[in-house]
């Protein structure tokens, strides 16, 4: 989910002047920088060379770096969209355990890169020029030794091409500038805007309601919107970055359908993470979601602990994060590598759909309308299946809808449908997308989702209200919700929009007979 060495009018320009030498490709102003064996052993090596074989080769770790040219032109972008004023941002905190690696807060590192805990950033943006410093941590010499050196002020230029200064003076800079008239932007320190409105005290929120309380003629306006209006826009760097954590994720998926005889959800989740460390993510770009059967009907299940028997279709939806950008593919697989006429009926369907959505997810056409071709084939599709009474038949939800002012959300398809089917990624793994202010259109430089699903389950039919129009919708299609009892079918690719189209990014089997394939090829390292 930075203030100064500022104008030359400012009280303490001076305290920049002359200490810091000029980054490349920034421009100087009133004295600130502103951004432009064995038989045994024999047959251990013949099933790792048999596994091996399998999977595609290890890719060299390509040069994706983002450059201090591009974080340059990321500031320059947002400044444009401030255009005068100062904003406060603060990156993530040092974690209070030893369990897990620091990870930086999206919006931080979007615009600085610096991927280490307790610092924050000033900019003082005038008529669209930034001028941006670090507050940065020092670390204690003796925790040094533990977790390595970290930027401080006599490194940051070199470090980040951006000047820096303790922490400890943030609180003075602050006061300063609340003293000068200019309006206050906040970049809220979330971990992620899924859960911002939940994510209300962090160092940084309560830090902008004490400088409040102090300033209260202070203006301070939140800058989250500018931030996620740039990063909808890919670069080159970062669309080959989101290459490389779909393409990690890919053969994620592929080993998990080469895992042999599994017998637990969990070990189908190892092997999709064991790949994805092997091949150089960071870390799953999200709580990997492996759930079999009855699991595989609930969207988000994360447990990813219970048996798996044949004859159960098992969702997996995984992706890995590299260098901070994220991947999100699903795959539906059959437990015994074979799918039963129920399970490739529903399959086919959402594929089908996919495939509808794919078409209408061009440059310059309307998401809504490729979200809106996948409803009408899975409707469809439902209908003559006999899940639903009609393509048009209607419901009483279980949870809140006009509808009369929303007639669409009322239709029983909804009940086997309940998410949408795309959304942006990139730094997040709900990134935002050009189509949020664009008019709600693709666009050149997106990078984002398509991912219908259908869930059948007698539960979601437990749940409805008691109404004349539920009991005649139950009646009508429980034998045939019994016939497809626990199925859960989500498919999921990434994909990308260049000069040359749309391309799809995730290539991993999702045709059933290569699914099917080369789950059949685990017969071959079987004991």
């Amino acid at each position: 989910m930075r203030a100064v060495e500022v104008f030359g009018d400012l009280c303490f320009a001076d305290t920049f002047r002359g200490k810091y030498p000029m980054p490349a490709g920034e421009a100087k102003l009133g004295g600130g920088v502103f951004p432009t064996p064995t038989g045994s052993v024999m047959r251990v090596v013949a099933v790792l060379a048999a596994l091996l074989s399998f999977a595609s080769p290890l890719a060299a770790q390509t040069d994706t770096a983002v450059t201090a040219a591009e974080l340059q032109a990321r500031r320059a972008a947002f400044a444009e969209r401030i255009g005068t004023g100062v904003v406060v941002a603060f990156g993530g905190r040092t974690l209070v355990h030893d369990f897990t690696t620091f990870y930086q807060l999206q919006a931080f590192r979007y615009l600085t890169e610096l991927n280490e805990p307790d610092h924050a950033f000033v900019m003082v943006v005038k008529d669209k020029v930034p001028s941006t410093t670090l507050f940065l941590t020092k670390l204690e010499a003796r925790r040094a030794f533990y977790y390595g050196q970290s930027t401080d002020s006599a490194n940051s230029v070199a470090r980040t091409g951006l000047p820096g200064r303790a922490y400890e003076s943030l609180w003075g800079v602050l006061d300063s500038l609340a003293a000068t008239g200019l309006p206050f932007y906040h970049i809220p320190d979330v971990e992620t805007m899924d859960f911002s409105s939940a994510d209300t005290l962090t160092r940084g929120q309560e830090a902008i309601k004490l400088l409040t309380r102090k300033h209260p003629q202070l203006t301070i306006r939140n800058a989250m919107p500018q931030v996620l209006a740039i990063r909808a826009k890919k670069s080159a760097a970062e669309l080959a970055l989101i290459r490389k954590a779909v393409e990690i994720s890919s053969e994620g998926h592929r080993a998990a359908m080469l895992t042999a005889n599994p017998q637990h959800e969990y070990e189908l989740r190892a092997a999709l993470e064991y790949e994805f460390t092997r091949r150089g993510a960071e870390r799953p770009a999200y709580g990997s979601i492996v759930g079999s059967g009855y699991n595989g009907t609930t969207l988000h299940y994360m447990k990813d602990m219970a048996p798996v028997k044949p004859g159960d279709l098992v969702v997996m939806d995984a992706g890995a994060e590299f260098r901070g950008y994220a991947a999100d593919v699903t795959r539906s697989i059959p437990v015994n590598g074979v799918y039963s006429a129920e399970q490739r009926a529903l399959y086919q369907l959402v594929l089908d759909a996919q495939k509808a959505a794919e078409r209408n997810s061009k440059p310059g056409m309307r998401i809504r309308a490729a979200a809106d071709s996948s409803v009408v084939v899975r409707t469809r599709g439902l209908a003559a299946l006999g899940l639903i009474e009609s393509e048009d038949a209607m419901y009483d939800p279980p949870w809140r809808v006009d509808c009369t002012a929303n007639p669409n959300g009322c239709k029983q398809a909804n009940l086997w449908m309940i998410h949408g089917i795309s959304h942006g990624i990139g730094l997040a793994v709900h990134d935002p997308l050009q189509g949020d202010r664009n008019g709600g259109t693709f666009a050149e430089g997106d990078a984002f989702t398509i991912e219908p699903g259908i869930y059948i389950s007698t539960r979601a039919l437990d749940v409805l209200p008691d109404t004349p129009r539920n009991r005649q919708f139950k009646a009508k299609v429980l034998a045939k919700v019994k016939q497809y009892e626990n199925t859960g079918v989500r498919i999921e690719d990434d994909y990308i929009i260049t000069e040359k189209g749309l391309e799809r990014i995730s290539l991993v089997p999702r045709e059933i007979d290569e699914i099917e394939a080369l789950m059949k090829r685990r017969r071959a390292i079987q004991p």
